[in-house]
């Protein structure tokens, strides 16, 4: 009984990831290799989905709207996240309070940022342009160009997950011993050198961690840029910030491709385990 105790208390976590995890994710795989209608029913066509995609203008533009973003979003992200949570474990007054102000972002309703940040970065009456105006800048029309439209919707999700990923930070700074840093001051080790040889290779496992989390989460951006674009899944008049997943989403359940549709779904996913992989890859080599 003891040797299957175990098995059987972990089993509950299989079950729901087998049922709500493998089989949606086995059967969009087979979905995908289909011609497949909810009327009329479906035609295999092999791998001509995923052969398609190889010649869809607009896959690869979404494609590189959903990199472009991801990189102007994820990289400052990051940074800025690992600077705050080194700020907040000094001892600063009302830390409590700081800690608890940087999450509120991330627990505010990502509609209502989103048509906030859509507000903000209006062409005619947006404060960004206004502040730009003060600076003697032109106006400029931030969903009407590609550059543009990256940078706002990179902003908003920086705005929006920098606390989170600071708090993660946080409390892998706090399990760093104090003897070492007392060491290195004794030694004349300045505060800078013990940040860069002390603190950065100790959460190397945290960074690889929330850079893997940070991955995945941008390159399935969707509700960000559908707000930013007014809830229209076509991102913009040309496309200029419609992601992998508007994509996806406007393919299989605007236009009813939905062999199709399970294709760029599968795509976004081998695309996402790789570059989850390769950053991992990088950061561990970066952190030694």
């Amino acid at each position: 009984m003891r040797r299957i105790t175990p098995y059987l208390l972990i089993a509950p976590f299989f079950l729901l990831f087998a049922v709500f995890g493998v089989y949606p994710l086995l059967y969009t795989g087979w979905v995908s290799l289909h011609d497949w209608h909810l009327i009329g029913g479906h035609q295999f066509v092999g791998l001509a989905n995923y052969t398609g995609l190889l010649s869809d203008p607009d896959f690869w533009n979404a494609m590189a709207n959903t990199g472009g973003i991801f990189v102007l979003a994820t990289v400052p992200q990051l940074l800025l996240a690992l600077w705050l949570a080194s700020l907040l474990n000094r001892g600063l007054r009302a830390r409590t309070a700081l800690r608890m102000g940087i999450l509120l972002p991330n627990v505010t309703s990502v509609a209502a940022v989103g048509i906030v940040f859509a507000q903000l970065y209006s062409r005619d009456f947006g404060l960004v342009n206004w502040l730009l105006g003060l600076a003697g800048a032109g106006p400029v029309d931030w969903q009407g160009s590609r550059a543009g439209s990256w940078l706002a919707i990179a902003t908003m999700v920086d705005w929006r997950w920098t606390g989170y990923n600071a708090l993660i930070f946080l409390a892998a700074m706090q399990a760093v011993p104090r003897d070492l840093y007392e060491a290195a001051a004794i030694d004349g080790a300045s505060r800078s050198r013990q940040f860069w040889r002390i603190t950065v290779p100790l959460l190397r496992p945290t960074i690889v961690f929330t850079v893997i989390i940070s991955t995945i989460g941008g390159l399935q951006l969707f509700t960000e840029p559908l707000m930013f674009g007014n809830g229209k899944m076509l991102g913009g008049s040309l496309g200029q910030f419609q992601t992998v997943a508007m994509y996806m989403y406007e393919t299989a359940f605007q236009r009813f491709q939905y062999g199709y549709g399970s294709a760029i779904a599968w795509t976004l996913f081998l695309v996402i385990a790789a570059v989850a992989g390769v950053n991992a890859l990088l950061v561990r080599r970066a952190a030694r």
